[in-house]
């Protein structure tokens, strides 16, 4: 009787296919030139955007004008700093990490106004034309980490405001399981220190990671595939005011929904495809879909954009389109955001890999 109960209850908390959601309303203007790079710099891909703890200041990790901070070809790592700082105007205000990241992926302030940054990639040779495609990757085969080569990437940095290096999670490289990491996407940092990791960006692990504030791992959970508690690309994180773990599932077109010790409460799918999500501290929760009907043909019929909705209830309110046209089947890249955070006064910020921007939406 408790199997049959346990059964019923989970399957109350899955939502089956629904509808898509590209009705809601657009009350947002979008700012597209709001913040000023340095002089002699432009925006290269990013998908790390978070809000300081001043709750105004914006910090992105940026992929320094490229959609890496290593040339492959050379060896060499870019000599700008990819980890920057806004004020309210958009005025750079800080700069720091060169040489340390080669594709910052993830970005997350905690309550001291420490930066934690996951860094995606690694410095191995790439493989060879053909082998380990994405699609094979994303279904469970590929490397588990590390890859022969590798001496640098795959760890999780926490960063000083200033710009200090606290503290490293991982080893240099990458590691396998049960050691740690193999393209690491997002970090998340509880508001009693503990840390959160989510590991698997298409090839190796598809977990969720745990660990003390002093950095000892705590727990993991997950593996690939469809059912509660598994994964195919956990590419985010954010946690509501009630402590539960939202999970970015990207390739299984939902958020999952956890408390802290891994317990699966609830899945979401009404937002889309999430490559990136953030929770207020009103639990409004902000939504960046740049995959569907382009890079992913597993959700045909979703518009790209920003889904803002409750966390509370999981209803959509407003949602912010992607620009780039339907009219163009050709597309195939990511497009709109694909970080996204939102300051106290309720202006979104946007993190775009293929456009290579960073934008500012701000109420009509």
């Amino acid at each position: 009787m408790k199997v049959a109960f346990l059964a019923v209850t989970i399957a109350l908390f899955v939502q089956s296919d629904i509808q898509p959601t590209n009705s809601a309303a657009d009350p947002y203007q979008t700012i597209k030139d709001w913040a000023k790079m340095a002089e002699g710099r432009t925006w290269g891909s990013l998908s790390a955007v978070e809000i300081d703890k001043d709750g105004k200041s914006v910090w992105v990790a940026e992929r320094c004008g490229q959609n890496s901070c290593l040339d492959r070809a050379t060896g060499q790592m870019s000599p700008f700093p990819p980890v920057i700082k806004f004020d309210p105007s958009g005025k750079l205000v800080k700069s720091f990490g060169e040489g340390m990241l080669i594709f910052p992926h993830g970005i997350f302030v905690d309550r001291d106004g420490n930066v934690w940054v996951t860094d995606g990639q690694d410095n191995a040779p790439q493989p060879a034309r053909g082998e380990a495609p994405r699609g094979q990757a994303s279904r469970g085969a590929g490397p588990v980490g590390p890859r022969p080569g590798a001496t640098k990437g795959n760890q999780v940095y926490k960063f000083s405001p200033e710009g200090k290096l606290l503290m490293t999670l991982g080893k240099p490289g990458g590691a396998a399981e049960p050691d740690y990491f193999y393209q690491p996407n997002d970090v998340l940092v509880a508001p009693n220190g503990d840390i959160f990791v989510s590991e698997g960006h298409g090839a190796g692990n598809n977990r969720i990671l745990k660990f003390a504030k002093d950095g000892k791992l705590i727990k993991s959970w997950g593996k690939l595939g469809t059912g509660p508690g598994e994964f195919d690309q956990p590419h985010a994180l954010a946690m509501d005011s009630k402590g539960r773990l939202f999970v970015g599932d990207r390739n299984n077109n939902r958020i999952q929904i956890f408390d802290q010790d891994g317990k699966f409460l609830a899945e979401w799918k009404q937002f889309s495809r999430p490559s990136g999500v953030y929770i207020d501290k009103n639990d409004t929760i902000y939504v960046a879909d740049s995959e569907s009907e382009s890079v992913s043909r597993n959700h045909d019929g979703w518009k790209r954009g920003i889904r803002i909705g409750s966390a509370k209830d999981g209803k959509i309110v407003a949602f912010i389109p992607d620009p780039e046209t339907r009219a163009r089947p050709e597309f195939t890249g990511t497009s709109a955001a694909e970080g996204v955070a939102a300051d106290a006064q309720g202006n979104i910020y946007g993190a775009e890999v293929g456009p290579r921007a960073l934008k500012r939406y701000v109420k009509k």
